[in-house]
């Protein structure tokens, strides 16, 4: 715990906003695992295609160059740190074509595998939260970049405690860039009727508390699940947690 935690429902708090993989779901690392099956494939076909030297997928590479970050953009940006730019594509592309789209989309498949085969485990202190907070009186909603969190939400049965929703399929339809702008954060304060300055986001991405930094919200919720207490708070986060359980509940 990073300082002393402020009580959430005594600072004018409106709205509570949390992300979806990694704050209300374990499903983060159900993705980490899927990007480095994908990307460590990837790599050993350029060395029996190309000769390139096998570089791995490392769990610093996800917190870096893709967790958080809208799927696609999560390809390109770990592709451009090997030296290798591909074609985007387009979202339609399948998953064997070799583009961004292509990979990306190469991925998702993994994923949905393993959700539909394995459900998806949630973090009970989250939920606990949420449904307090709710009965407070506090609006809640989702923001994530995943183009899953419909199929997350079915899984894990939780869609009630949400009255709004911002993903990755929301944001492509109305053209919202992704974390780590603060655009989504901002729409989903929006779609709940209340300012950034009266609400409060949940992330344990980067890319996600420099959305909310960026959004002008009024509280910044870091939940360290890999990326780092200082790390999170260098880049937005007012306070650090290694799980919400640790606020209090009046």
């Amino acid at each position: 715990m990073s300082t002393t935690l402020p009580q959430l429902t005594q600072i004018g708090l409106k709205a509570f906003i949390v992300d979806l993989d990694g704050v209300v779901t374990h499903t983060a690392s159900v993705h980490s695992t899927a990007w480095k099956t994908l990307f460590d494939d990837y790599m050993r076909s350029l060395q029996e295609r190309d000769g390139k030297p096998f570089s791995e997928f490392t769990e610093d590479d996800y917190v870096t160059f893709v967790d958080g970050k809208p799927r696609y953009e999560g390809v390109d940006s770990f592709l451009r740190s090997r030296g290798i730019e591909l074609p985007w594509g387009t979202p339609e592309d399948s998953a064997g074509l070799e583009t961004v789209c292509g990979l990306g989309n190469r991925k998702n498949d993994l994923f949905v595998q393993v959700i539909r085969t394995n459900g998806a485990e949630v973090f009970p202190a989250t939920v606990k939260l949420l449904e307090h907070l709710r009965g407070k009186g506090m609006k809640t909603a989702v923001v994530t970049s995943s183009k899953n969190c419909g199929l997350v939400l079915e899984t894990t049965k939780l869609g009630h405690l949400f009255d709004a929703r911002v993903d990755g399929i929301y944001a492509a339809e109305h053209k919202i860039p992704g974390k780590p702008k603060g655009d989504t954060y901002v729409r989903g304060a929006e779609l709940l009727g209340v300012s950034p300055e009266d609400a409060a986001i949940v992330e344990d991405a980067v890319v996600g508390v420099q959305a909310g930094r960026d959004g002008g919200f009024k509280l910044v919720i870091g939940v360290d699940r890999g990326a780092g207490r200082q790390n999170l708070l260098d880049n937005g986060a007012d306070v650090v947690v290694d799980d919400l359980g640790e606020f209090e509940l009046d």
